[in-house]
């Protein structure tokens, strides 16, 4: 995969030298370059594949960075949450752990994004560690990004506060409980406030990463990755059909307002 966009790259190379019209208008001085990775046990695996792929399809192209972050350097499992396992059939095994490369004592200096994921974990584990690594690591990144229940551990973390937000609609109620002031938002797929991009249930964290990736690397590189995975983006944030699945009543304005970012998102 990554040879052949390589291939696609070099075919395009032209119009990706050109400057892209949105990027232009970045107030932001050069794109993000170091993603750190949140993990804990019983984290969402797609929350942090969904977004961690075009990015890694990306690095073909462009310097990135990866850096997984957890409690220990032991695996993080992708599995029930204790408070889950009563729920679960005794005979069912599925589980798939992730290798960190930083701890929250230890992280990498030089993050400046942060991904948050939902899960199990946020719901009926004890994080109480990621939400401190959450609320003291914010303040050090340029933009902060969560998936699905991983709202809850942002807003845990107090960086949700006075903003609007977006989680999984399956989980809103037991997410919204938490934070102070914040604008809970739905129907939304996404929504971006300030430094902040929360995304609403698990793959539309995807339609987030590509709007992140179109703002800071440019319409041309996003659709040719876009292309490669071929993924059908939802273009909308607002596009939120899973509100009224979950009768979650409407509330807050998911509408694109201007950011920091110098354009309209």
């Amino acid at each position: 995969m990554r040879l052949l966009l390589s291939s696609l790259f070099a075919v395009a190379a032209a119009a990706l030298a050109a400057p892209s019209p949105r990027a232009d208008n970045l107030s932001t001085s050069s794109p993000p370059r170091h993603i750190g990775v949140v993990l804990y046990d019983s984290f969402d695996l797609l929350d942090v594949a969904g977004v961690i792929e075009p990015l890694y399809l990306l690095s073909s192209q462009r310097p990135l960075n990866l850096s997984l972050i957890a409690p220990r350097l032991s695996p993080a499992f992708m599995r029930p949450a204790p408070g889950e396992l009563a729920t679960y059939p005794p005979t069912s095994r599925f589980s798939l752990g992730v290798v960190p490369t930083h701890t929250f004592s230890s992280p990498p200096p030089d993050m400046d994004v942060l991904l948050v994921p939902g899960g199990g974990g946020e719901r009926v584990g004890n994080i109480t560690d990621a939400i401190a690594f959450v609320r003291d690591t914010y303040p050090k990144v340029k933009h902060l990004i969560s998936v699905c229940t991983g709202a809850g551990v942002v807003a845990q973390a107090g960086v949700l506060d006075g903003r609007r937000a977006t989680t999984n609609k399956w989980a809103w109620e037991n997410t919204t409980k938490h934070g102070k002031g914040v604008r809970w938002t739905s129907p939304a797929r996404w929504v971006v406030d300030g430094n902040v991009w929360t995304a609403s249930g698990v793959t539309s964290g995807i339609d987030m990463i590509f709007e992140f990736m179109e703002t800071f690397y440019g319409p041309e590189t996003t659709q040719l990755i876009q292309g490669a995975i071929e993924h059908k983006r939802t273009l909308d944030p607002c596009d939120d059909p899973f509100s009224a699945w979950w009768n979650v009543t409407s509330q807050g304005d998911c509408r694109l307002t201007p950011s920091l970012y110098g354009k309209r998102i």
